[in-house]
């Protein structure tokens, strides 16, 4: 899958940890319309990072590729895009 901009990532499962393969990325909290206001986040050099707004944690998996999330489930797609 290419990436094109920003990945944004969602907790709609409701998980303890969600893996990204990228460190700059936006947390929308959950899928619209019950998204929180769009944070961006970046890791610089760390490894995890909590979102100020939901306080889900992100931690980095090298072995992701950019855009690149587990669960899957936690990538959103703007459909209308």
């Amino acid at each position: 899958m290419a990436v094109s901009g920003v990945p944004h990532f969602h907790n709609d499962p409701g998980v303890r940890v969600i893996h990204v393969g990228s460190r700059e990325f936006m947390c929308i909290g959950a899928t619209p319309p019950f998204d929180h206001p769009h944070i961006f986040i970046d890791m610089g050099q760390e490894d995890e990072a909590i979102c100020s707004y939901c306080g889900t944690l992100y931690k980095y998996k090298p072995s992701l590729s950019a855009g690149q999330v587990e669960p899957e489930s936690c990538l959103w797609t703007d459909q209308a895009a």
